[in-house]
């Protein structure tokens, strides 16, 4: 099983390189998050975005899978359903969903609300989809999981939650008018959800690894969001690691092949937290809308900067990444030098290249290297002899200093603008 993972804060285009990836393996499997991701691919000029449906969904001859550890929105996954009607998917033959997988259900979307509004200016960006209530409540042992919408007792055991949720709400004051309309949304969903296919995941996983079939293990959000490694609180409530693969989908460390480490040429953010490269001048502003960078799952702008090697080598390091996929390179068209962040200069002076545990909360400075732009455009540009040398110049430095090979350079959106090397 190989493992595909963003190596920064999310949103680095992995959707898209699943989608590329897809023709050389049978299963691809969604290992952790939930709607809270937006994975955007683009073809024949359309374009589209998935939330909780695995990337692999558009290949008709591909196994598609939700692992356990995944937390799924059954009003989400309707609507992204319905929203792939016109693509003729048979989703009856290729998509699978964990029995073991936990459900989001609409107080936990008020309590994400109420979190984050009594946090003031200390908020952490939530997507508001109540993910983070929804792990709570799955560490906390009284969460719902997809095989209990086919027990008797479902609506006992949804009540018996709703009852904990509402204590907590009204500590916190927060309006339930809107709740009847959500559930009666929820209860329709969680209706046409019977009519999937929910599959105790991790034999089916293994049965398929057994037969020989290759598997692609896509995640979610980026490694710096990660729950125990990202850059805490300001973080997602999974983990987004080669390790969540292994229990999101109940998969052995032993079965691991290739870990495909996916990074922007540049840096972005969306919501709360340290960025020790971001830009708040001119070129950050250009490269945020050279770049069209607005979150997929928000629509919020993206916060932008420079790339950060320090947070990527951590990155490599805690994934064990053996191949490199480098995003967005057309995007760095426009700047006539661009800047590569090697170390930080913390408070004291002291020049360091790595993440420490109190980094969030030290104003820690780049320190940048400075290297020539191509300054040019990368249109109908199709094998990569045929890039700027300064691009070309570019790959090799960063490829120098990560120690790890790229293999793919992305230079548009589009499927065939994805160039390997």
């Amino acid at each position: 099983m190989d493992v595909l993972l963003g190596l920064q804060w999310g949103d680095e285009g992995k959707g898209k390189v699943v989608d590329v990836l897809a023709p050389q393996y049978d299963v691809v499997a969604r290992f952790q998050g939930g709607p809270n991701a937006g994975h955007t691919l683009e073809f024949d000029g359309i374009k589209h975005v998935l939330h909780q449906i695995p990337s692999g969904i558009f290949r008709s001859n591909l196994t598609n899978i939700i692992g356990n550890g995944v937390v799924l929105d059954p009003v989400v996954l309707r609507k992204e359903i319905e929203g792939l009607k016109k693509f003729n998917i048979d989703f009856n033959k290729n998509l699978f969903i964990s029995k073991k997988a936990t459900i989001i259900i609409p107080t936990h979307k008020l309590l994400d609300a109420a979190y984050e509004k009594s946090k003031g200016d200390k908020k952490i960006g939530s997507t508001l989809k109540g993910i983070g209530p929804t792990y709570q409540d799955k560490i906390g042992r009284v969460a719902l999981r997809v095989g209990d919408i086919l027990a008797e007792d479902f609506e006992d055991k949804y009540n018996a939650l709703v009852e904990r949720h509402k204590t907590t709400l009204s500590f916190y004051n927060f309006p339930l008018e809107e709740l009847s309309e959500l559930e009666k949304i929820f209860f329709d969903s969680v209706e046409f959800f019977k009519t999937l296919n929910l599959v105790d995941s991790e034999y089916q996983v293994n049965d398929h690894l057994v037969k020989g079939d290759k598997i692609l293990a896509e995640g979610a959000q980026g490694s710096l969001l990660d729950i125990d490694f990202g850059s805490y609180p300001f973080v997602t409530s999974s983990s987004t690691m080669t390790a969540g693969a292994c229990t999101g989908l109940g998969v052995s460390p032993s079965k691991i092949g290739e870990v495909y480490g996916i990074f922007k040429a540049y840096c972005t953010r969306v919501g709360s937290g340290p960025f020790p490269t971001e830009l708040f001048d001119q070129d950050g502003e250009d490269m945020r809308k050279e770049g069209n960078e607005f979150g997929s799952t928000t629509g919020r702008p993206r916060r932008c900067g420079w790339i950060d090697l320090p947070a990527l080598k951590y990155s490599i390091m805690i994934n064990g990444v053996t191949q490199l996929f480098m995003m967005k390179g057309d995007v760095l068209n426009i700047f006539k030098e661009i800047k590569i962040c090697t170390h930080y200069e913390l408070p004291d002076g002291t020049r360091v290249d790595r993440l420490t545990y109190d980094h969030n909360d030290q104003n820690v400075k780049p320190i940048y290297k400075t290297v020539k732009g191509w300054n040019q455009s990368l249109q109908g540009v199709t094998n990569y002899e045929d890039f700027p040398q300064e691009l070309k110049d570019y790959v090799s430095t960063l490829e120098e200093e990560l120690q790890v090979p790229i293999k793919m350079v992305s230079i548009g959106p589009d499927r065939n603008q994805t160039i390997l090397r």
